[in-house]
């Protein structure tokens, strides 16, 4: 646990994941398991998939579904990991 006797820096985390532009991807994904949450769907132990990839100019507009998460894993190019 890196910030157990420090504060996390969370300023600096916003500074470095807009500089990577990460927060679109971020909410998107959010905005995901919010409306999973909000029809009472339990999502434990399963990934949210796009249909049509984020990275690819998807959205959850495009629709999403609930897979294992190593169907969604080899899916988006992931390597499998032991």
């Amino acid at each position: 646990m890196p910030y157990v006797n420090k504060k996390r820096p969370y300023k600096k985390e916003y500074v470095q994941q807009q500089g990577r532009g990460e927060l679109p991807d971020r909410m998107e994904r959010q905005r995901a398991r919010r409306a999973y949450d909000k029809k009472g769907i339990d999502r434990t132990g399963k990934d949210i998939d796009h249909k049509v990839l984020l990275s690819k100019g998807g959205s959850n507009a495009d629709g999403t579904r609930l897979v294992p998460p190593s169907v969604n894993r080899a899916r988006n190019g992931h390597k499998k990991t032991k």
